[in-house]
């Protein structure tokens, strides 16, 4: 009974170590950024466009905060 107490606790322990480290290696390495920072790897990358659309859309939320908060600036909601 002790032996298989002890196997077991061998196998928990193993699997929790591995579902500790697992996760470890993820992420982009150093030389790796260059390539992730280029401009076709952004989500939107017409930066003045998004400028552009992001001030009218502020613009026209400025009396509720913009993105943050809920409800239009016409007082509708």
């Amino acid at each position: 009974m002790n032996q298989s107490l002890r196997s077991w606790s061998l196998i928990a322990g193993s699997v929790l170590l591995l579902a500790l480290t697992g996760c470890s290696t993820i992420g982009a390495k150093p030389w790796e950024r260059a390539r992730l920072a280029r401009a076709s790897m952004q989500l939107d990358d017409h930066a003045v466009e998004a400028g552009i659309d992001d001030h009218v859309y502020f613009s026209k939320e400025a009396s509720s905060g913009g993105r943050g908060f809920g409800g239009g600036g016409c007082g509708c909601n």
